[in-house]
């Protein structure tokens, strides 16, 4: 049987239904892709009233602030799925008590956790150490993201999370105890609804915490 070549492989990594697991993750490792739950280009969502732009090149966003620890990875790739080096990612998200930094509201201003930037290298792939979200009424649990190539912004979007992993993370880490029970969850949440199946990052065990891990497909 002749190799499939690497345009062959990505369409059938891609009409391959979630399903099939095992064949998604083989085809992804072959092409170089961190996770099989592959989506070529993410949907663009709203960026939320929480932008801000501190210019903190980091890995480490949490600035000691309590919570599961989460290696989050975002690999920022082109329509035929090949990675992108040199893109500027940007993240923010909420803290295990569901607020943003930063904003007078919140009761945060002039403060910066959960908010970094990386430059992907030649694998394409942006790494931040954080610690997993925490939720806020009205909203899916979610952590917000923009993409830049060459000082241009080419996608706002959103990742989320199984809710079966948030269910597990909220019931036994104590950080995340004592708000009552979330209003929102992926199903119920217009946006993520709006951004898709391919939105919601693959989750695993990591030496400490978790590690989510999402495929970022951009319309450069």
């Amino acid at each position: 049987m002749p190799a499939l070549s690497r345009r062959q492989m990505l369409t059938t990594l891609a009409a391959l239904p979630l399903s099939a697991l095992a064949t998604r993750a083989a085809l992804a490792q072959e092409a170089g892709l961190i996770t099989g739950n592959v989506c070529l280009i993410q949907r663009a969502t709203t960026e939320g009233p929480y932008y801000i732009d501190p210019g903190l090149i980091r890995a480490d966003v949490t600035e000691g602030l309590p919570g599961l620890p989460l290696a989050l990875a975002l690999q920022v790739v082109d329509a035929d799925c090949r990675p992108m080096e040199g893109a500027r990612v940007d993240i923010w998200h909420c803290d295990a008590t569901g607020r943003y930094s930063g904003y007078a509201r919140e009761n945060t201003a002039g403060e910066t956790f959960m908010r970094g930037t990386q430059v992907t290298g030649a694998g394409g792939v942006a790494r931040f150490n954080t610690i997993y979200p925490g939720w806020y009424r009205g909203r899916a649990v979610h952590v917000h993201y923009k993409v830049w190539l060459n000082s241009r912004e080419v996608l706002t979007s959103q990742l989320f999370f199984p809710e079966a992993v948030t269910d597990q993370v909220y019931e036994k880490v104590a950080a995340y105890g004592g708000r009552g029970t979330r209003d929102r969850r992926n199903e119920t949440d217009r946006i993520a609804q709006g951004a898709g199946d391919g939105a919601v990052a693959a989750v695993k065990n990591a030496d400490r915490g978790l590690q989510a891990s999402l495929v970022a497909g951009v319309a450069a």
